[in-house]
């Protein structure tokens, strides 16, 4: 059961971050997305054999594709989620180079249905707004939510972000998982034990 209260707070806290994101410039934007894909290779060491779930930007979200596409020069097993049906779990699907892409759901594009799906080690994440505690305010959807807790092991979580997204103080639910790295034009936040 949902709490009215908490449902009202993150409600108002979405519409807040979509005004700072979008207050952004499209040149603010792109130098933001690539200092943010400095600070992931400056930062964030995967190893070669980890599988790493990205996602395609939609709307105004900071561009990962600065790091997908190094990612994938190094070959890296990169995987995007694509949108199956409400209330279920994203499935993430390996996107190979030069492999197209396809409509996933709500804009976003994701590999062909046919792609073998992998379970990531380390999971880069959109987001509408994160604390100093690390948790994460998304869409409202619950998609990574459920998709987090279907996984048979626990991956790094790496919100991606701009610094403007950063709000003073996220109400957490049992559901929701938080963030163990943030990382925005600003620099990398670490949460959790390792902090």
């Amino acid at each position: 059961m949902v709490d009215v209260d908490i449902g009202q707070a993150k409600s108002a806290l979405r519409l807040q971050a979509h005004a700072a994101r979008a207050a952004l410039s499209p040149t603010e934007r792109a130098e933001a997305s690539a200092a943010v894909a400095r600070l992931f290779f400056d930062n964030i060491k995967p190893y070669p054999e980890d599988v790493i779930a990205a996602f395609w930007p939609i709307r105004d979200e900071l561009d990962c594709q600065p790091i997908m596409v190094r990612l994938m020069e190094a070959n890296y097993t990169l995987v995007l989620p694509a949108v199956l049906e409400r209330e279920q779990a994203l499935e993430m699907r390996v996107w190979e180079q030069g492999a197209s892409l396809y409509a996933a759901g709500f804009g976003t594009l994701a590999p062909s249905p046919l792609a073998p799906t992998v379970v990531p080690d380390v999971v880069l994440l959109p987001l509408l707004g994160f604390d100093a505690l690390g948790t994460r305010l998304g869409y409202g959807g619950g998609y990574y939510d459920r998709t987090l807790a279907s996984l048979p092991k626990k991956p790094k979580l790496v919100g991606l972000a701009f610094a403007a997204q950063e709000l003073p103080l996220i109400p957490r639910e049992p559901h929701d998982v938080a963030l163990d790295i943030v990382i925005t034009e600003a620099g990398v936040r670490q949460f959790g034990p390792s902090a």
